[in-house]
């Protein structure tokens, strides 16, 4: 499909006029590739046929989805075709690049169990892999295009270009820079730097045609080039921009595709011209659809948590979260949904991704996140609880081998009916204090009634009497307690559930019961008859 992109039809009168006196674009010089030099270094032959892809954040905050959903499908990319992944930091943003904000980024994607095979910490064949340590490698290129006449010095200073857009924008033109330092004489410029005026360096685009980008996921794209306009390679600051260090580095680092986000289809012409200017091959480009929230508009803080570890401190497991980014916006086919890591790899392709936005709906997560849960070996979730549940206070740090093995029955009878980690705290609460709350259905339903007091009184004492305390021995005697009393089971066991764990839901009670001590049950049945008699199980506030 050919997607094109136009200039409104007075677009050359229009980009005249903001000129002013600098003279037409179309005088300019034809742009040509810039030289190539003997000591410029090549792509090393040995990887022209290996697939080699990255994932290139800013360290300006943490890792958000959408950061890490365009890292997973990179990842899924390389892995099932079996080349290389790269992890390259772009700190160009010398203000707001930050310590913290890299060491978040490698947690999220560790978190994630995205793995790379060079990167900054791993080191590699191609780096440094942190652009403020490559500002010499931009410099040269940057000074090859300034050679060539594909780039050029800009004396305009912010509070000049600042009063040209708004003159543009008056007067309904599009607002670009207006080229007024493109064609300075050698003379005048040597003047400029003389005077120690600051300058930022520009590229120079083409004026006429159209740049088409051939893409994997959106197929081919046109670009009006009288549209994009002269843009910043270089900061007054020294430091080269985005859309520079990115092109370099993409090239030297042997990067065969970049698969990045929707936002970055509009910068790619741009990079396409630098890589065209510096005589440099073009990557394979896909631009991975937008993920949008529920309500079909821009995933954003109300829509849930967008910092990626923020899902992990909700209680999410990360195998959850991976297969839940790797559906939005792609299929697997046969409306499959939930792929564990092997399959992930062995079935992703670019052919599967969806040109529409996906939809990042927390419900759903949460929901494959439960079906994870079910599936997934008590002994390996009770490791993953347990820093959770430390936290809390509610299991001790030097716990015997007897406790380790009570814990994962625990965890075990409860992953049934659990859909995050930290239900395993907030629904299972009763496991390990005495410091739970009675909800109000629990309180409305079964223990402010005037006859439940009286039976669990009677519970209790059939299960003091208990010799053995097993699920089948607990049974018989709720049971045979309403019998006795000539109720149905359910007039037992659904008040026993409430005193026993505070809740009208939960796992079976005759197991739960099981995995407390027998006196702690006792104990909880007879509170429970008190507080009724008390008149104290009235519901409190709120229904839950």
């Amino acid at each position: 499909m050919r997607h094109h992109l136009r200039a409104p039809r007075n677009a050359a009168m229009i980009a005249e006029s903001a000129r002013g006196s600098v003279p037409r674009a179309e005088a300019r010089p034809a742009p040509q590739a810039a030289s190539a030099r003997p000591d410029f270094p090549e792509k090393v032959t040995a990887i022209m046929s290996e697939i080699r892809t990255r994932f290139a954040p800013s360290p300006t905050g943490n890792l958000h989805v959408g950061g890490a959903h365009t890292a997973l499908f990179a990842w899924l990319f390389v892995r099932h075709e079996g080349g290389k992944f790269i992890l390259r930091i772009e700190d160009t943003d010398e203000v707001r690049s930050t310590e913290e904000s890299l060491a978040a980024i490698y947690n999220g994607l560790k978190w994630l169990e995205i793995d790379w095979d060079e990167g900054p910490d791993v080191g590699g064949p191609f780096g440094p892999y942190i652009q403020s340590e490559r500002l010499n490698t931009y410099h040269e290129q940057i000074d090859r295009l300034i050679e060539s006449g594909r780039a050029y010095r800009c004396f305009c200073t912010a509070e000049e270009l600042d009063e040209r857009r708004e003159i543009m924008r008056a007067r309904g033109i599009p607002p670009r820079y207006d080229g007024r330092c493109a064609d300075l004489s050698e003379e005048q410029i040597q003047m400029l730097l003389a005077e120690g005026k600051p300058y930022c360096v520009r590229f120079r685009t083409l004026q006429t045609g159209a740049t088409v980008i051939q893409d994997l996921v959106r197929g081919e794209v046109s670009f009006d080039n009288d549209l994009i306009g002269d843009f910043v390679i270089r900061k007054t600051s020294g430091y080269p921009t985005y859309h520079m260090a990115v092109v370099v580095d993409d090239y030297l680092m042997g990067i065969t595709h970049v698969i990045r986000a929707e936002e970055h289809l509009a910068n790619t012409p741009s990079h396409v011209q630098i890589l065209d200017a510096l005589g440099f091959e073009r990557p394979i480009y896909a631009h991975l659809p937008l993920i949008l929230g529920p309500d079909k508009t821009k995933l954003s803080k109300r829509h849930g948590a967008v910092n990626l570890l923020d899902y992990r401190d909700q209680g999410f497991l990360p195998e959850a979260m991976r297969n839940f980014l790797a559906i939005i916006g792609w299929s697997a086919g046969a409306e499959q949904e939930i792929l564990d890591h092997d399959e992930l790899i062995a079935k992703f392709t670019l052919e599967g991704v969806s040109k529409s936005p996906g939809v990042f709906d927390l419900e759903k997560a949460a929901w494959l996140n439960g079906e994870y849960l079910k599936a997934a070996d008590a002994e390996y979730l009770t490791g993953v609880l347990l820093p959770l549940l430390r936290e809390e206070g509610l299991f001790e740090e030097d716990a015997s081998e007897e406790r380790m093995q009570w814990l994962i029955a625990v965890v075990d009878l409860m992953k049934e009916r659990t859909r995050l980690l930290t239900d395993f705290v907030t629904w299972g609460r009763y496991f390990f204090t005495e410091e739970f709350v009675y909800d109000n259905k629990a309180r409305q339903k079964w223990l402010s009634r005037e006859d439940v007091p009286d039976r669990l009184d009677a519970l209790a004492e059939e299960l003091a009497a208990v010799p053995e305390w097993t699920v089948d021995a607990i049974e018989q005697a709720i049971r045979g307690l309403a019998e006795e009393l000539e109720v149905g089971a359910g007039q037992i066991i659904h008040p026993c559930r409430a005193a026993v764990t505070g809740q009208t839901i939960g796992p079976s009670l005759f197991h739960l019961i099981e995995l407390l001590p027998q006196e702690t049950v006792v104990k909880r049945l007879h509170r429970a008859a008190e507080l009724g008699r008390a008149g104290e199980m009235q519901p409190v506030g709120s229904s839950d």
